[in-house]
């Protein structure tokens, strides 16, 4: 098994240096790079204007850095008479780590669809929710909540920049490096991978196994081309729950 690990950043080369470990050739190759977002500077008076008891939705590890970092610059902290809550375990541990404040989470689907099942978030009237996230990202969680009576607020944390120098070569020196198993961590990795490989090598992406964190994300993989039997959805997006996908999921199936 040769992988190609597509997480942007230090999470990324992390996975890949795990894989190493195991005896396995990964190579790290980002697709987007993480930049701080361009709303940042408005995050102290945003929160200082929430009621207390109001809810605040951190997407990823990204938002929490940036956030933190944003509120520890400015002399300000995550208010204690807020609810916080995230998709997941990895997010909300990491949060608690980093802003000393208890986290709400899905035990069970690390999804919106998860967040959206909480019993805390069934009757939301007259609640605003701050979503802390990326410039870009799934409308599931706040068209639903808007459904149920809150407000909905959005705060850019953190962007996805495309990295454009010399991509559809990079890939086709994955093709020939031999990787046949390919990790994606969002729709938006998987279509910029699917844009960007070259027409005659789309039939080997094709072969390739996909590790996808979602089962919406397995599902835009179909649609695209790639057969079920290709498919592996990780139960949850943390790097060891990654690896141990590839290391069982995987083997097993060969």
């Amino acid at each position: 098994m040769n992988v190609l690990v597509t997480r942007p950043d230090n999470r990324g080369q992390e996975l890949v240096d795990m894989l190493n470990e195991r005896q396995i050739f990964a190579v790290h190759q980002p697709l987007f790079t993480i930049e701080a977002g361009s709303e940042l500077p408005l995050l102290p008076s945003v929160l200082s204007r929430l009621k207390s008891g109001d809810y605040v939705f951190v997407v990823s590890p990204n938002a929490v850095d940036y956030a933190v970092k944003t509120l520890t610059d400015t002399g300000f902290h995550f208010r204690s008479d807020l609810k916080y809550f995230a998709v997941g375990q990895r997010t909300a541990k990491y949060f608690t780590e980093k802003a000393e404040q208890a986290v709400i989470y899905p035990l069970e689907s690390e999804n919106s669809e998860g967040v959206l099942a909480l019993p805390d978030m069934q009757d939301l009237t007259d609640k605003t929710i701050l979503i802390l996230r990326a410039n870009s990202g799934r409308e599931l969680l706040a068209e639903t909540a808007m459904l149920r009576g809150a407000s909905i607020q959005y705060l850019e944390c953190y962007r996805r920049e495309p990295v454009t120098v010399d991509i559809p070569e990079k890939i086709s020196v994955c093709k020939r490096l031999g990787v046949d198993t390919i990790v994606i961590t969002s729709s938006e990795i998987l279509k910029s991978l699917y844009e960007q490989t070259r027409d005659d090598y789309r039939e080997w992406l094709f072969e390739c196994n996909l590790v996808v964190v979602s089962q919406r994300i397995g599902k835009i993989a179909k649609q695209m081309g790639w057969q079920s039997d290709k498919i592996f959805v990780s139960d949850k997006a943390d790097n060891v729950t990654l690896m141990n996908t590839l290391l069982f999921k995987i083997d097993k199936s060969n």
